[in-house]
């Protein structure tokens, strides 16, 4: 784990920046009880491409509502793009975003705040392709306050979870992987973040995250085993997971997450990031959550499930984010032989 991680993006202009260089956050948002409305918008810089883009979704019970933007970072002050506006108040503590109006139907001002301190490293992954991935990564658990607009209708937002993901670096993750996990399970005074990458016969390519404690505490994640049913989609509907610390914790966690939803397709991670689109570039489409759509129909398999947990008697709820490879050459291989998977 690293401490020296710098919250702000870097500055437009900033020079001698790798070729493929990227500065990324995704928030998400949701109630801390029940699995709806669960909310997840990102933002990214591209310098050298001289671009930013970003995203919203919103998934309601019956259909996910998708807004992509994108235009030129010069025309830009380098603080959001599009419908969307941040500011960093105070690095790694609070945080101020803002959607405006846009076709989604959805607007919200919000303020995030820390609730854990962060975990942060350094990713190091080499691809199939023989092109290496490196970049800095911090996961932080928080809240928020603020108010949130649906078609209209203001809510107001008190204590919300959420848990934030930045990265910064090259990143081209591209094939050999099987099974990729990015867990976030919010309990009332912890917060149990890692992310896990599999390879196809289902080794270990990754491994990082932490148990982030409202204390201010950090518990490294040093191992991770896992039973998961997924339907013929490939969409995950349920599991447990055994998550052991470096401090000798083991953490037997199960998970519902048969709501459907949170494709994200929806936000461009299909390969679309970082393209450029010109200036005020904007898309919209909804995803129906009848099961007509699937992480085996979209242009990706990565989906950040709103899912309920369950610690041994503690009630959770968090994003669970998954992909199963579509490739022919990849069966999921559960890490917990012999377990039930049910709740």
């Amino acid at each position: 784990m690293t401490t020296n991680f710098r919250d702000e993006l870097v500055a437009p202009g900033t020079p001698g920046l790798p070729e493929k260089f990227f500065d990324r956050f995704v928030f998400n948002m949701h109630p801390t009880a029940g699995v709806s409305p669960s909310i997840v918008f990102g933002f990214g810089i591209y310098p050298n491409k001289d671009t930013v883009d970003g995203f919203a979704i919103l998934v309601t019970e019956t259909e996910q509502r998708n807004v992509r933007y994108s235009t030129q970072l010069s025309a830009t002050d380098g603080t959001g793009g599009g419908p969307f506006r941040f500011r960093v108040v105070e690095p790694m503590t609070t945080w101020h975003l803002t959607l405006g109006p846009n076709p989604t139907g959805m607007a919200f001002d919000l303020t995030w705040h820390a609730r854990t301190s962060p975990w942060a490293g350094d990713v190091a992954v080499t691809n199939a392709d023989g092109n290496p991935s490196s970049f800095e990564h911090l996961i932080q658990s928080g809240r928020y306050t603020g108010t949130l607009t649906i078609d209209g209708v203001e809510q107001s937002v008190e204590r919300w979870y959420g848990q934030r993901d930045r990265s910064r670096g090259v990143r081209t993750l591209s094939g050999g992987q099987g099974l990729h996990i990015w867990y976030q399970a919010q309990f009332p005074d912890r917060s149990v973040g890692f992310l896990l990458v599999e390879n196809r016969e289902g080794g270990r390519l990754l491994l990082e995250g932490a148990v982030m404690h409202e204390d201010g505490s950090l518990d490294d994640i040093v191992d991770v085993r896992h039973l998961l049913e997924f339907d013929d989609g490939l969409d995950l509907r349920s599991g447990r997971l055994e998550v052991t610390s470096a401090g000798g914790t083991l953490y037997r966690i199960a998970v519902d997450a048969s709501s459907r939803g949170a494709y994200m397709s929806g936000g461009g991670y299909g390969g679309h990031h970082g393209k450029p689109m010109g200036l005020d570039h904007v898309e919209y489409d909804v995803y129906p959550l009848d099961g007509s759509v699937s992480p085996k129909t979209t242009d990706t398999a990565l989906t950040d499930r709103l899912a309920s947990f369950d610690w041994e008697g503690t009630p959770g709820l968090g994003i669970f984010e998954f992909a199963h490879s579509r490739s022919a050459s990849y069966s999921y291989k559960p890490s917990l032989p012999g377990l039930d998977t049910a709740g």
